[in-house]
């Protein structure tokens, strides 16, 4: 893809990570790589230097994520530890919690996984039921999340759960670190049939007690917090979900080059050429609207950033369905072989569709939000 408008230092941590990737290659060791990743500074280069991080933003933590991807080699925890969990400590979090956590979560010594999505809230985060009672000495956490990625791997999990709001009544959104091992902390894993090292649990909080210092951030901050995490989210998932589609699309226009049927490589027929050529420009376009919204919420704009966080995430999960698809097609039955890795991505491209929030629910956010028009839920 071209990096002419880039940044030098952009380009050349594109070509350092996409070398790194490579050398691990598909079929990669998710642990060596994170490990490696970690100790090359890739992991942190958006948390705070005096952390051990890089000192960039989501810019350049979207093109490690993007990088990694396009060679087939991608971190999904990425999207949860340094991007969501991260970003809401450097911004909200004690000293004492950025200097137990940001080193860890920089060099990939430790990972934090997310917990939000609840079985009866779905993607309505007014609706979360997870509470958080005060007691003389912290907070008492009880609910339950559900689709919640690593948690085997993390050493913590950072909950959102809601406060009872002491003036009004109302419950409002906080944001708790809650370690592995901490008692009525329970976990079951969902059975996925998606390829991926990353598991998915159901986590069950039966009265969390946590000290006073798990809270992050202002009790009263409420969902400034909170979507202060869901912006990198979405720009992470768009990166994500490009990396993936870049990699299908070089799989199948490498084929299409060699691939012989008639007197012609197929890649000189139209009906194979076209929808190729068509993946790629869409994934550009993508890739367009995802560096704007890395831009926007590194300049600290988060009413702009979550605008066009949300239409990158839309445009890349279509451009990565449409890619993978596509790949596919290219190569028929070849598509399908383990040979290729590209059947695999037929479920995973579909991720990025429907999390960490559906295509419809960013189309009410942008008919709400961007177009003015009356709230349809």
């Amino acid at each position: 893809m071209s990096t002419d408008i880039e940044p030098r230092e952009h380009t050349e941590l594109r070509a350092a990570v996409s070398a790194l990737g490579r050398r691990h290659g598909p079929g990669f060791d998710r642990a060596a790589l994170w490990a490696e990743a970690g100790k090359l500074g890739y992991l942190g280069v958006n948390l705070p230097e005096e952390y051990g991080g890089g000192g960039g933003g989501m810019a350049e933590l979207s093109i490690v994520l993007e990088e990694a991807g396009a060679v087939g080699a991608p971190l999904l925890m990425m999207v949860v530890s340094p991007a969501i969990c991260g970003t809401v400590i450097s911004r909200f979090g004690t000293g004492e919690q950025k200097a137990a956590w940001l080193p860890g979560l920089a060099d990939g010594s430790r990972t934090m996984a997310f917990g939000i999505t609840e079985p009866d809230a779905g993607s309505n985060s007014h609706r979360i039921t997870t509470t958080a009672t005060r007691t003389e000495d912290g907070w008492v956490l009880n609910g339950r999340k559900v689709f919640v990625s690593g948690v085997d791997i993390a050493d913590a999990t950072l909950i959102v759960g809601r406060t009872s709001d002491a003036r009004t009544g109302n419950l409002k959104a906080c944001l708790f670190i809650v370690p592995r091992d901490t008692p009525g902390f329970g976990r079951r894993h969902i059975e996925m049939e998606l390829d991926a090292d990353e598991k998915q649990f159901e986590l069950t909080l039966d009265d969390v007690h946590l000290p006073a210092d798990a809270l992050v951030g202002d009790e009263d901050a409420g969902l400034l917090q909170l979507f202060a995490g869901l912006n990198p989210e979405r720009i992470m998932t768009a990166a994500f979900a490009i990396g993936m589609g870049r990699f299908a699309l070089d799989r199948a226009v490498a084929y299409a080059k060699e691939r012989q049927v008639w007197k012609a490589p197929i890649g000189a027929h139209q009906a194979i050429a076209h929808p190729l050529a068509q993946a790629h420009v869409e994934l550009e376009l993508a890739r367009l609207m995802m560096r704007k919204a890395a831009t926007l919420y590194d300049a600290g704009d988060d009413l702009g950033a979550g605008e066009a966080a949300n239409m990158a995430k839309y445009a890349a999960a279509e451009a990565c369905v449409r890619a993978v698809d596509t790949a596919v097609h290219t190569l028929g039955g070849n598509g399908l072989t383990k040979e290729f890795g590209l059947a695999r991505l037929v479920t995973a491209s579909r991720v990025a569709r429907i999390a960490p929030v559906s295509r419809e629910m960013i189309l009410n956010f942008v008919a709400t939000h961007t177009l003015g028009l009356p709230k349809s839920y």
